[in-house]
């Protein structure tokens, strides 16, 4: 078999079924059994490049999944927060003694819950040191009893998932 064989692809002549094959070793000769040999290391590093290569792209598919579970996630919740600060509202102005409000608490305790099992966490806000990541001051108050750059009041609860932040905690920050 020629290097031009090798070159073009070609791995040995089709014998159809009609044809004897040689029976014996001498048939072969050993530049034949070298360009095999050769054929096959080939063909061998060919397989491994593929399965790599495979390999890969199942990895990094794998991973642009998770990107876009965690896009939808985040997404969802955005458009669910509005909902869930319009409970919160209610329920600061709800009768405690009344039925209706405890039934609206028990939903927003569910929709809080659900968010936890999604990876979504409020941010912690009140008595804590302001950080320009997860906070967003639109007031500032002076406060002897709170020290500087402490977070005094929450407007608007912030969220996250994960590490990326949802939706950044609206506060006003002491002296």
């Amino acid at each position: 078999m020629s290097k031009k064989d090798m070159d073009e692809g070609v791995v040995g002549e089709v014998v159809s079924e009609n044809e004897p094959v040689g029976d014996t070793a001498s048939d072969i000769s050993a530049g034949d059994v070298e360009t095999l040999l050769s054929l096959n290391a080939l063909y061998a590093d060919k397989i491994k490049s593929q399965a790599a290569e495979f390999e890969n792209f199942r990895n990094r598919t794998a991973k642009e999944m998770g990107h876009m579970r965690e896009r939808a996630v985040g997404e969802f919740v955005l458009e669910l927060l509005p909902i869930i600060d319009n409970f919160e509202l209610a329920l600061k102005n709800a009768d405690t003694n009344d039925g209706f409000a405890a039934g609206m608490l028990m939903i927003q305790n569910q929709m809080l819950a659900f968010l936890e099992r999604l990876g979504v966490s409020r941010i912690e806000t009140i008595g804590k040191s302001f950080d320009i990541k997860y906070h967003s001051a639109v007031s500032h108050i002076e406060d002897a009893n709170l020290g500087e750059n402490t977070v005094a009041d929450e407007l608007q609860a912030g969220y996250i998932h994960k590490d990326t932040v949802i939706r950044h905690a609206v506060v006003v920050v002491a002296n």
